[in-house]
């Protein structure tokens, strides 16, 4: 069997992909630009470090700003990612923080949103999410940290997350010394807040489960599922580890709204079934849609 050629990616869909990393580099630029910068808060990562170097280092230094630092800093991490995740990855980056500080210039004379720390720290927060989110769901990042961890973690006993937890930890350390334990405390607020909000844009409003359930009446069960939940279903063997007697499993994808329902639909045919139900990234295929409640 001849090996498959990688099909390229169509005009239309780059153009819609840099647009979408645009979008989201724009609203990234208005959250540190309008909220984070003028309350002195910071988010983790790159961008929380020029955010902080952007003011300690002095005004005579004019051209090492925000928009240069965060450039200088995340290009090293691209160049080095390379090889891990790819030139469309890389190209996308670099776009999208050329984006982001040409965008953040821009802004640099607005007027800010907030001067109210708490409305900044939340609104900064969900704004930064969505526009890294965006970024990274059409193929770039905003950020080195997790390249860097990538790279690093290869050698180290640490996982890229806890790598860009250690680091972060500095970094609000940091940034409690430079701007107070109460700036440092509303940057780890906003770095949860978009942190949140990144999982949402990423992931879609529509979040998937995964199910899986064990009944000695799954044929009924399968039924009732299809029937009054309007999914489809798909029927694995299993073999039971105490018992060693072979058992058919039904294994079932549905949206968060429909968890109830669908516990209370296999706990009416059988109260011992066991269900486990399991978050999923993406579900895309087997025209999975709306069901017909």
């Amino acid at each position: 069997m001849g090996n498959k050629q990688h099909k390229k990616e169509s005009l239309g869909h780059i153009l819609y992909r840099l647009v979408m990393i645009m979008i989201g580099a724009a609203c990234a630029a208005i959250a540190i630009e309008l909220f984070l910068i003028p309350n002195k808060i910071i988010d983790g990562g790159i961008i929380g470090i020029s955010l902080i170097l952007d003011f300690i280092v002095p005004q005579s230094v004019w051209w090492l700003n925000f928009s240069t630092l965060v450039i200088l800093l995340n290009l090293p991490f691209m160049y080095s990612g390379y090889k891990q995740i790819g030139k469309t990855f890389m190209f996308s980056s670099i776009f999208a923080v050329i984006c982001l500080a040409v965008i953040e210039g821009v802004l640099h004379h607005f007027q800010p949103f907030t001067t109210n720390p708490i409305l900044a720290t939340v609104f900064g927060g969900l704004t930064l999410g969505i526009g890294v989110g965006l970024v990274i769901r059409h193929g770039g990042s905003l950020d080195g940290t997790e390249i860097l961890g990538i790279l690093l973690t290869k050698k180290l006993p640490f996982s890229v997350g806890e790598f860009v937890m250690f680091m972060n930890i500095f970094i609000f350390a940091w940034a409690a010394f430079v701007f107070g334990l109460e700036q440092a405390m509303y940057s780890v607020m906003t770095y949860y807040i978009a942190f949140k909000t990144i999982d949402t844009v990423i992931q879609g409003l529509d979040e998937t489960k995964a199910v899986i359930i064990v009944s000695d009446y799954y044929e009924d069960v399968s039924n009732a599922i299809l029937d009054r939940l309007g999914r489809g279903t798909t029927k694995l063997v299993g073999k039971g580890g105490y018992t060693d007697k072979e058992k058919e499993v039904i294994y079932a994808v549905i949206t968060r709204l429909e968890v109830t329902k669908l516990k209370s639909i296999v706990h009416e045919i059988d109260p011992k079934a066991f269900i486990t139900i399991m978050n999923t990234q993406e579900t895309k295929g087997a025209k999975f849609k709306s069901a017909i409640h």
